[in-house]
């Protein structure tokens, strides 16, 4: 019998792209090969998003387009989008294995049933049900020079545009000695950075028994030998109280970047979509954090055009925005999604008035991260390069400045100080320098 040459197609987040990876180890333990998805292939992996319509839609094409590349390969549908769109994959003659997520750890063992049977079957538990979170095995997603590293699954917040808590389930987290076990693995194979993600890590360890919280497994992570730099993933603004900041603040690996999902900057909107906070609440966030290191980059999510957002509410999120000067907006013109309780709200958004008010916002988060990556020309910043690319060495600083440097030296996975001369667009540009 041949070996069998495997393709993943990826949609969505880290934490796909995390269990994407840990299904390509449970495939290569068992002896198939993979190849890249734009090769033919015997079998097709497309590990599915379905956080906006927009994802749906990618996600179907991707199921259908495999068949071009070999009309008679064995084509599974897994991840979010089968997790909550059962009825409409059910449709799609194109798919011969239907996983929801929480069957992605056993995927190997239905391509074998399968193979024996050849017989379309489908797998899909509630995930509502779901307690535990559910190990993966030996896995390890890497960016380069950079670990991503699943720490937990699932969301409680059921905020109004949302889908995922119906796609991931309630807040399931992984216990902290099979993340230091994986931790430590990748240290020793010289991985300096890693990046901490989840569906809503902020809940890390309520599901625990114990009194165990996220800032406690950091305090854990920090004694990592071999790793320098922590990161975090995006995180709930409320997370961030004096008391976090004080046991964070003396943790030397952990960088001082922070993704807080705003989302709008008007509390009705904010209410409408059923956030816990307000406006308030989050300018005094972002000052605590600057109180204990001013250097701190905050970057946040926004939609705009959420159902009901009037010109003046727009205006009150611009002025909020402009007032608090976050480092990088990421701008998203909301999209229905079938399922939330905001697809059905009234007074929905003309997707042109989306666009203008999208281009608004993006003109404002370059506008700010241009003024403060000026603030480093003339200084010195250790940098860890990722790549080259165009005759630049590219990497970030720990508070994620993205700096270019020309090097005759190999810069890669490199912790170096250089010195910032000019900033370009969103890139500083260095020169190499020496201590």
């Amino acid at each position: 019998m041949s070996v069998k040459k495997v393709a993943f197609i990826t949609l969505g987040c880290k934490v796909n792209q995390y269990e994407t990876n840990a299904m390509i180890q449970e495939f290569k333990e068992s002896d198939y090969e993979i190849v890249n998805n734009t090769q033919k292939a015997d079998i097709y992996v497309i590990n599915t998003c379905t956080v906006t319509n927009m994802s749906d839609r990618k996600s179907r094409q991707m199921l259908r387009k495999v068949k071009e590349l070999n009309e008679n390969a064995i084509v599974v549908a897994c991840g979010c989008y089968v997790q909550v769109s059962k009825e409409e994959l059910e449709k799609m003659e194109e798919i011969d294995i239907v996983l929801g997520n929480n069957e992605k750890n056993n995927i190997v063992e239905y391509i074998e049933k399968y193979l024996k049977e050849h017989k379309r079957n489908a797998k899909i538990e509630d995930i509502m049900y779901q307690k535990e979170f559910k190990e993966f095995g030996d896995v390890t997603y890497t960016e380069k020079t950079r670990a991503v590293i699943k720490v937990q699954d699932g969301c409680d917040r059921f905020c109004s545009y949302c889908i995922i808590p119906y796609a991931r389930g309630r807040v399931r987290s992984r216990r902290p000695e099979y993340i230091i076990s994986e931790i430590n693995k990748i240290a020793q194979k010289g991985i300096q950075e890693i990046v901490i993600t989840g569906i809503h890590i902020a809940s890390y360890g309520k599901d625990f028994k114990e009194n165990y919280e996220l800032i406690d497994l950091l305090e854990q992570l920090n004694k990592i030998n071999g790793i320098k730099r922590i990161r975090l993933g995006s995180i709930e603004p409320l997370l961030i109280t004096k008391e976090f900041m004080e046991r964070l603040n003396v943790l030397e690996k952990v960088c001082h970047q922070f993704h807080l999902s705003l989302q709008s900057g008007c509390d009705k909107t904010l209410e409408r979509m059923n956030r816990k906070y307000t406006t308030k609440q989050f300018e005094e966030i972002v000052k605590l954090i600057r109180s204990y290191d001013k250097e701190s980059t905050i970057t946040t999510d926004i939609i705009v055009g959420f159902p009901g957002e009037t010109n003046e509410d727009f205006k009150e999120t611009y002025e909020f925005l402009k007032k608090i000067k976050l480092y990088k907006m990421h701008v998203f013109k909301y999209s229905p999604r079938k399922g939330t309780k905001a697809a059905e709200m009234k007074n929905q958004i003309d997707g042109k008035e989306k666009e203008r008010r999208s281009k608004i916002l993006i003109e404002l988060s370059n506008k700010n991260q241009y003024e403060f990556n000026k603030m480093y020309i003339g200084k010195k910043v250790e940098v860890l390069f990722e790549e080259e690319k165009n005759g630049f060495y590219r990497g970030h600083t720990k508070n994620y400045i993205l700096t270019c440097c020309k090097s005759k030296e190999n810069l890669e996975n490199k912790m170096v100080q250089v010195l910032v001369k000019k900033v370009e667009s969103e890139c500083v540009f260095a020169i190499h320098y020496k201590l």
